[in-house]
């Protein structure tokens, strides 16, 4: 009988996105097909330290009282070995390294900068570990809203107006910046450039309110980005997973969509995860078929565009005048009930298959550059 794949969890992280990643991991555990692979769980503090984390204590990671659960700081810290055998987790005690694993592919359920941004993958890259999920280029350029248009526009897809400035140029060309935000039509979303989950983004109905905004999306990133807003549109979500066999080397789901229930219209952080009534999720939205065909070709486009891998959700904007493509998120919300799985739910793949199938991607495709 051929060794069963150990497949290492990696959640927590650095980023203001810590707690939705210990959620998805707990998730994903209960997922995994555990007749055909081991697990090895590691979390990552707040404050960047390693740890394994026992497989009962990640089952447990749940919301309490409106807490989010986090990564504990470690008595003994995990290290990342490259030996001969290949990629293993060990615990150091001291000058003992304790609790050997080799590791077959890594699961990284980290959000935003320190994980989704190419840098954990690059790791794995020179760690020699098949991963899921996007390369370092791909995860780069998906975190970066600015490079991710660039990349967009020069596919061809439909982007909306936005200005993009550097931490150098709010410093040094402040005026000239804000002079082009001016040309944007209100209201004008302000967000940290390699941020996710609605943190720190702050919608704008007011230039005078520009000040405050770039403040706080440069307390998370000093690249900002600012996009025009589209008045009365419809949020539409598609999810996509890698397919080898296809000739886009992707598919894409059914399409969903988010109505938002605050009455400034904003999905931000507080109504994703902690405010049940604030936006409801229909999917299969209540779309023609041509646009949700359209949507679909668009989303295998941007996940092409940016040469990514596994998976990606793609979120667009529709009105009366067309279909513009948002964003893209190369480690969507991932828990259960998060939009990206449901998508797969409703188009006939169940979250367990939908894990099976990560990780039958990563470890598929050969290590290095490909």
């Amino acid at each position: 009988m051929s060794k069963r794949a150990k497949i290492a969890l990696v959640f927590g992280g650095k980023s203001p996105e810590h707690g939705i990643s210990c959620l998805t991991a707990a998730s994903v555990l209960g997922a995994i097909d555990r007749e055909r692979f081991d697990v090895v769980a590691i979390g990552i503090s707040k404050s960047g330290r390693w740890t394994q984390v026992p497989l009962e204590e990640v089952a447990s990671l749940r919301i309490v009282d409106g807490v989010p659960p986090e990564v504990a700081e470690p008595e003994h810290d995990a290290v990342w070995l490259v030996g001969e055998r290949g990629s293993e987790l060990a615990t150091r005690v001291g000058e003992r390294l304790l609790d050997l694993h080799e590791v077959d592919v890594a699961f990284a359920l980290l959000h935003g900068p320190y994980g989704e941004d190419g840098t954990i993958q690059g790791m794995f890259e020179m760690a020699g570990v098949r991963y899921v999920g996007s390369g370092v280029l791909a995860s780069a350029v998906g975190m970066d809203k600015h490079l991710m248009k660039i990349a967009f526009e020069a596919a061809g897809l439909p982007v909306g107006p936005y200005v993009a400035a550097s931490g150098r140029r709010l410093r040094c060309e402040r005026d000239l910046v804000l002079g082009e935000v001016a040309k944007l039509d209100l209201p004008i979303f302000v967000k940290p450039a390699r941020g996710g989950s609605s943190i720190g983004i702050t919608r704008v109905s007011d230039l005078a309110q520009l000040d405050a905004a770039i403040t706080e999306a440069q307390r998370h990133d000093p690249k900002v980005i600012f996009e025009q807003g589209f008045v009365g549109a419809r949020e539409l979500e598609v999810a996509v997973l890698g397919d080898p066999d296809t000739p886009e080397g992707c598919r894409a789901s059914v399409v969903g969509e988010i109505q938002v229930r605050a009455e400034d219209g904003f999905y931000d952080y507080e109504t994703k995860y902690f405010d049940d009534n604030g936006a409801a999720l229909f999917a299969p939205a209540d779309i023609s078929p041509e646009l949700a065909g359209e949507l679909g070709s668009l989303a295998c486009r941007a996940f092409n565009a940016i040469d990514g891998e596994g998976l990606l959700r793609a979120d667009f904007f529709v009105d009366e005048t067309g279909a513009w493509i948002n964003e893209v998120n190369t480690m969507p919300g991932f828990t259960e009930i998060s939009m990206y799985p449901t998508l797969w739910r409703v188009s006939g793949v169940d979250y367990p298959e939908l894990v099976t199938r990560l990780i039958e991607l990563a470890l598929d495709r050969p290590l290095g550059l490909r």
